[in-house]
């Protein structure tokens, strides 16, 4: 008889793209050991939800507090407190329902991180507190250093080459651009990185510290698991596919930035030109948002036909195309869940990252990892054609390419050694499990 059957967990996900899916997928794997987790996302209206293959846990929506209110007029500050308020208020009311009509009700709330008021609120409920990271290990830990103030800023290079003074070592492969863009320059992201700050605000309260990676570094996902996880966006998978299929192997780049990131029309065009010149074909998801920033008559350019050297998508199923055989290089903003999906799969990169933890990122991705390329703006701070074109061109085709694309293919089986039973991340959330069992019976 599995100890962890019927024992209740609630699961609080942070409502970004790149939030969300970790958190629901943590949320799989524990009901996988045996949990109930009833998964609880704040938002204002279900309509742009699509929830996959999500039937081993419960799914509530909760109110954000936008329903009546023009976000566009907020600031990031007013934005985020609003949120706070509501979702704490919104969570308050579901914790006492739920206690009031379960016989055995949930005494552990996970919360993502960014909102640590929830912590607040779950032990206001008699309820223990686990805060979920979804960003690195080490971005964390620099958001802690500012917060300890053991990192001072604003950041100063301390030699000539640009290197910040900081603890621990491995961080001395990071100048003052590899630092998240919200310490980096602290007065363009004030309220924001009010959030990231104020992970560490309360955190000592929680029961347990729970991160979105492992010791050999991994993302969290079961084994068969087509359906990773929730899209704000409508995927276009069977035209993605289809067109995939009609190529060679790893004979095709995979662009993406992710839900969030937004390029200049300048950037957008030297993109284009990039694409347009490299050797190899090329699947670009552009956010409808982003569309009226291509270049005139570029889609159109493209043609329809299946042998077409690139195709435009508004989204697609990331995980269904970094394991489709014709990608041989992910193009990434380097988000944290694309730059684990890359490592876990084998699939080299070249990065190109924009804001938040994403510089980090790309750092240990071209640096430690040695797992791709950084293509490197000019004085305007624009990434041109001829960098996006060298650089893939020297990871599909390349000397460097050749080690790049070996350390990824090593970079794969670790990880699927990881996530295996008696790996190091099924390990950790035996442990955890094992944790909520003895304190809930």
């Amino acid at each position: 008889m599995n100890p962890a059957k019927d024992i209740h967990v609630l699961v609080l996900a942070h409502p970004v793209q790149g939030h969300i899916n970790p958190t629901l997928q943590f949320s799989k794997r524990l009901a996988s050991k045996g949990l109930k987790v009833t998964f609880l996302i704040p938002i204002s209206t279900k309509k742009f939800l699509n929830l996959v293959n999500a039937s081993s846990i419960h799914v509530e929506y909760i109110s954000d507090g936008f329903d009546n209110v023009e976000e566009d007029k907020l600031s990031t500050k007013e934005y985020l407190e609003h949120f706070r308020l509501s979702v704490s208020q919104s969570l308050s009311d579901f914790i006492q329902k739920h206690q009031s009509c379960q016989e055995n009700p949930a005494k552990v709330l996970i919360y993502d991180s960014f909102d640590s008021w929830a912590l607040d609120v779950a032990i206001e409920h008699g309820m223990h507190g686990a805060s979920f990271f979804t960003q690195s290990c080490v971005v964390s830990c620099i958001y802690y250093l500012v917060h300890q103030g053991t990192v001072k800023l604003p950041l100063e290079a301390v030699d000539g080459q640009g290197r910040v003074l900081c603890d621990p070592p491995v961080m001395s492969v990071l100048g003052l651009n590899d630092f998240p863009s919200f310490v980096a320059d602290v007065h363009k992201y004030p309220g924001v990185l009010d959030i990231v700050l104020g992970e560490f605000s309360n955190f000592r309260k929680a029961k347990w510290l729970l991160f979105n990676t492992f010791t050999e570094l991994e993302e969290e996902r079961l084994e068969y698991d087509t359906g990773y996880g929730l899209s704000l966006f409508k995927p276009e998978a069977e035209a993605c596919l289809r067109w995939l299929d009609s190529k060679p192997p790893c004979s095709t780049v995979y662009v993406s930035f992710g839900s969030l990131a937004s390029l200049g029309e300048d950037q957008m065009e030297e993109l284009v030109s990039g694409l347009r010149s490299m050797k190899s074909h090329f699947l670009w998801v552009v956010r409808e948002s982003e569309e009226k920033k291509l270049p005139l008559n570029f889609l159109q350019e493209l043609g329809l036909d299946d042998d077409k050297k690139g195709l435009v998508v508004r989204w697609c199923n990331q995980l269904q195309v970094l394991s489709h055989g014709s990608v041989g290089c992910f193009m990434t903003h380097c988000g944290w869940n694309s730059t684990l999906e890359a490592l876990s799969l084998g699939v080299p990169m070249v990065a190109m990252p924009q804001w938040t933890d994403q510089p980090t990122n790309a750092t240990f991705i071209e640096e430690v990892w040695k797992a791709g390329l950084r293509v490197r703006a000019n004085e305007r701070g624009v990434v041109t054609g001829e960098e996006i074109e060298s650089c893939v061109n020297e990871v599909m085709d390349g000397e460097r390419g050749k080690e790049i694309r070996e350390n990824s293919l090593r970079w794969k089986e670790i990880a699927k050694r990881a996530v295996d039973e008696g790996g190091s991340l099924d390990k950790n959330v035996e442990e955890f499990v094992s944790n909520v069992v003895d304190l809930c019976t």
